[in-house]
């Protein structure tokens, strides 16, 4: 195997913007690279992530014109951690407003975690709009794939003593429903109560991310600002089983209708926080899909998943470079 690929150069956005998509949420979405670009849509994980200037430096800045969004409640988007109206499908109707505003017919969909998952819903909802899908750490929201992570049985067994301390701020009669456990924490009038919560819960998910410990998780990953986010909205989305009616295998019982569109998946071969089966499963649904399995766990800084990605916004580009040329000519 060759050097591994990292991620392109620091840049600057072109603009940025404030968009009042209804009565309540105001989204923040930025460009950069060139305006005259690949259009490329970058979704954050989570749901309550958060986009950083990182996010732009998958893509290469002459090629791609690099579109940011935080989602709602996420990052600079108000209100912080807002619940009303903070659904799938809302959050896609927002996606639809920044692509009609900036005038974009279609674009490649890039997602992580979260992100692959409304990367996929978008793309089932708007398959015209999407050039390819380029997704890393397939989370297929199912409820097996939420109780793994935050509930007994699952990644609790390969992280005891950071589960321990997750599970320490709830009573042991609480402890058969440790998602709702939470969610009544995250949710309590008192600002105290929730944000113990919100720092436990996401502290919890960034112990588990990463193949070698991260020494900084709890600088990072418990900045109140983020944890309120982050740990606030997915548990609100857990709680609502996704927002798809009860469908709990919503994605894999209606990606037939995506299955031609070209994807790229890089997964984490000891990814234990969205499990490699999924993005096998979904994989054998997909007829135009190169699966990766890389030396990795789940995030996306790590230099296996770095590398992969870039090869792969290098690959699309090629491919998506004639196309644009011919459409602009």
């Amino acid at each position: 195997m060759g050097e591994l690929r990292t991620l392109y150069p620091e840049i600057s956005e072109n603009f940025s913007k404030m968009l009042k998509v209804d009565d309540v949420h105001t989204i923040y979405y930025e460009e950069s690279g060139n305006p005259n670009g690949i259009p490329v849509v970058f979704l954050h994980g989570g749901p309550g992530g958060g986009t950083t200037p990182t996010g732009r430096r998958f893509f290469d800045p002459e090629a791609y014109r690099i579109i940011l969004l935080d989602q709602r409640g996420s990052g600079q988007s108000t209100p912080r951690a807002c619940l009303k109206d903070n659904d799938t499908w809302h959050i896609i109707e927002d996606m639809e407003k920044i692509r009609e505003e900036l005038n974009i017919d279609k674009w490649l969909v890039f997602g992580g975690s979260w992100g692959t998952t409304l990367s996929l819903c978008y793309a089932i909802k708007h398959p015209e709009r999407v050039l390819g899908l380029v997704l890393r750490g397939i989370f297929l929201g199912r409820r097996e794939d939420i109780e793994w992570l935050y509930e007994k049985g699952g990644v609790s067994e390969f992280f005891p003593e950071a589960f321990a301390r997750y599970t320490s701020i709830i009573p042991k009669e609480e402890q058969d429903d440790i998602i709702g456990a939470y969610y009544k924490r995250l949710t309590s009038e008192n600002k105290e109560v929730r944000e113990e919560a919100a720092r436990e819960w996401s502290i919890w998910e960034g112990s588990v991310m990463t193949l070698y410990p991260n020494p900084n998780v709890e600088e990072s990953a418990g900045e109140i600002n983020f944890a309120i986010s982050v740990a606030t909205i997915e548990c609100h989305f857990w709680m609502n089983e996704m927002f798809w009616g009860g469908e709990d295998n919503w994605l894999l019982e209606h990606v037939d209708e995506i299955k031609d569109i070209p994807t790229y998946i890089v997964h984490g071969r000891y990814d234990v926080d969205c499990r490699p089966i999924g993005a096998y499963e979904l994989s054998k649904k997909l007829k135009n899909c190169e699966l990766d399995f890389v030396v990795s766990g789940h995030s996306s800084a790590e230099p296996a998943i770095v590398d992969a990605l870039v090869r792969a916004t290098d690959r699309f580009k090629e491919k998506l470079k004639s196309g644009l040329e011919l459409m602009t000519s």
